[in-house]
């Protein structure tokens, strides 16, 4: 599936922003021009919104092809998302996803994956793939069992003995709906009242994790506006059954950790070092329903590399 355009208004962005937090200068429609040397010349839509495009793709995708009885069958219940961002998408510019043929694999473990592609403008805007898997692909091995019960911790601080930032969220039905809708996605296909549906989207509590984010950056007094920062990859682990459990009202704890910047994990095989968040979503009963890695990187750094001035 290659040839049907997505196109965003300013609107969406606004929604998406709006719905899950997300205050970075690089979406809103004034601000932006704040922003040293921004080479986008107006806003930008988010990563994540492009993520739930993806996944609602997918969604459909997997209804077409009946590929759910396969996760359904083998407990597939991880949805992986591992997307590099190699351009930015701008409003009312046609964008294009194209979702390669579904691999089914059996080594190590049973996986159904398909790789993607979506681009804008004649440029690639994001590489990456999606995969159903019985395990987590991405910080599997993170063990959360010894931390203290984060329903005491406060607000926008450090969990006691360890070297996690903690936000708490709430979910809200509207709020996701409007992200959904933000996002190109249908939301009559995850919420019809009458029908008492409501099922939740895997990317959107994700999603909540940038504002985690900006919140931990705020406090550390960064500076939006001469040092802006940009996503380069989202590596996310999301549980589908845990997904299917959400409801409104629930409360969701966001682990953020910083990991210190290491000559291992550059930006494309360049001198700049990557700045590194480990993100896990936690349920108010300590079940995890996400485990992420984003990558960022400074905008200036950017524009360096590709021989830009900055």
């Amino acid at each position: 599936m290659k040839d049907q355009p997505f196109i965003f208004d300013q609107i969406h962005i606004e929604v998406a922003r709006n719905a899950s937090d997300d205050f970075n200068l690089f979406h809103d429609k004034h601000k932006w021009l704040q922003i040293m040397h921004n080479p986008f010349k107006g806003p930008i839509v988010l990563g994540f919104q492009l993520n739930t495009l993806i996944e609602y793709q997918l969604r459909l995708y997997r209804e077409a092809h009946h590929e759910n009885r396969i996760i359904e069958e083998n407990n597939l219940r991880f949805s992986n998302y591992q997307i590099t961002f190699v351009n930015a998408v701008r409003p009312r510019v046609p964008v294009y996803l194209e979702i390669k043929k579904t691999l089914i694999t059996t080594i190590p473990t049973l996986t159904l994956g398909n790789r993607i592609a979506m681009k804008s403008d004649g440029k690639t805007v994001l590489l990456g793939f999606k995969k159903e898997t019985p395990i987590p692909l991405f910080l599997a091995d993170t063990q959360l069992d010894d931390l203290p019960d984060l329903n005491d911790i406060p607000d926008c601080t450090a969990v006691p003995g360890t070297d996690y930032f903690l936000k708490r969220k709430y979910l809200n039905n509207g709020t996701v709906k409007n992200f959904l809708s933000g996002s190109l996605a249908e939301q009559s296909d995850y919420f019809d009242e009458l029908a008492h549906m409501a099922h939740y989207p895997e990317v959107f509590p994700c999603s909540l994790a940038s504002g985690a984010l900006l919140e931990k950056a705020q406090l550390e007094h960064h500076d939006f506006k001469l040092n802006p920062m940009v996503y380069t990859s989202h590596d996310i682990s999301v549980d589908r059954q845990y997904v299917s459990q959400l409801k409104n009202n629930d409360k969701l704890h966001i682990l953020v950790k910083q990991l210190p910047e290491s000559k291992e994990r550059t930006l494309n095989q360049t001198s700049t070092k990557l700045r590194t968040y480990q993100c896990y979503g936690i349920l108010e009963n300590a079940e995890v329903l996400f485990r992420m890695t984003m990558n960022l990187v400074p905008l200036k750094e950017i524009l360096r590399n590709i021989g830009l001035k900055a």
